[in-house]
């Protein structure tokens, strides 16, 4: 049998892993095509570059996410597109990085220099290093040889998500409002894995609840911060922003919609879990 992305390890067709391979490959593609058609604007490597480090860290997240969700839904089968959605964040990220060396005319020494000498091309470099090594001890055997500390390794994912978002936030400048976001989403993500090392009960509803709340808070509180001290912008009139819902809801809101949804996930699980069974 021919071992394609879509299917399990079983070999059976997965619905999950189809729908994760399209997740992986779409923005690419809308990348490329947007490249063939000229909407990259006028600087299209510049555009292109941040597109694929942006859909680097919102991989990375989604791939953070999968843990939660095995152990929300109570449904296993998460678990078997965290690896392929792991591997598509570092190729964005590695692509990424080389798009920035083909804007640098590929002259690698200057590249160097401005890693070095510029923090938040450090801190993007230092993520995608880590990144690198857990790809790269991705694989079955990388498993079966490293054993226990094939995890202790892996567990550093959480940091080099916290270093991506960090560079997300650095090269933002002025409108920082879709790195608040993956920050809130990385709160709610490490409020949940903090809360079942604490041994709440992931299934209850209010363990979500709370944690929702409290990155929504944190959300709210590091934006007001950010902007206070980069930009200049008044605290008081990034804190009233969030407390309303116009123009646009702020990036806090959003961690709360999510962190809810995740509360009411819960409840209609077992009757999803039971029709996945039966059309399987």
């Amino acid at each position: 049998m021919i071992d394609v992305p879509w299917n399990d390890r079983a070999g059976r067709f997965s619905v999950l892993r189809l729908a994760a391979l399209s997740l992986a490959v779409a923005p690419a593609l809308w990348i490329a095509f947007d490249s063939a058609t000229g909407g990259l604007g006028a600087k299209p490597l510049d555009e292109a570059t941040h597109r694929t480090g942006e859909w680097a860290v919102r991989l990375l997240l989604i791939t953070l996410a999968v843990t939660p969700l095995r152990r929300i839904t109570g449904w296993t089968r998460w678990i078997i597109v965290r690896r392929m959605l792991g591997l598509a964040a570092f190729a964005y990220g590695l692509a990424h990085l080389l798009l920035y060396l083909a804007d640098q005319n590929w002259h690698l020494d200057r590249a160097v220099i401005e890693i070095a000498v510029r923090p938040y091309l450090t801190i993007g470099f230092v993520a995608l290093a880590g990144l690198a090594v857990l790809a790269a001890t991705s694989t079955d055997a990388a498993i079966r040889r490293l054993g226990r500390r094939w995890n202790q390794l892996h567990r550093f994912i959480y940091g080099l998500a916290a270093l991506a978002v960090l560079h997300f936030f650095l090269q933002s400048k002025i409108n920082a409002t879709e790195a608040t976001l993956m920050m809130g989403f990385l709160l709610l993500l490490m409020g949940l894995r903090l809360a079942h090392r604490a041994g709440w009960p992931p299934g209850a509803p209010r363990t979500p609840v709370v944690v929702a709340l409290a990155a929504t808070l944190g959300t709210a509180a590091l934006e007001v911060l950010w902007y206070g001290a980069a930009t200049g912008v008044p605290w008081r009139a990034v804190l009233e922003s969030n407390l309303v819902l116009t123009p646009w809801p702020r990036p806090a809101w959003w961690v709360l919609a999510v962190g809810l949804t995740l509360a009411v996930v819960p409840l209609v699980t077992p009757r999803v879990a039971d029709r996945t069974r039966t059309a399987a």
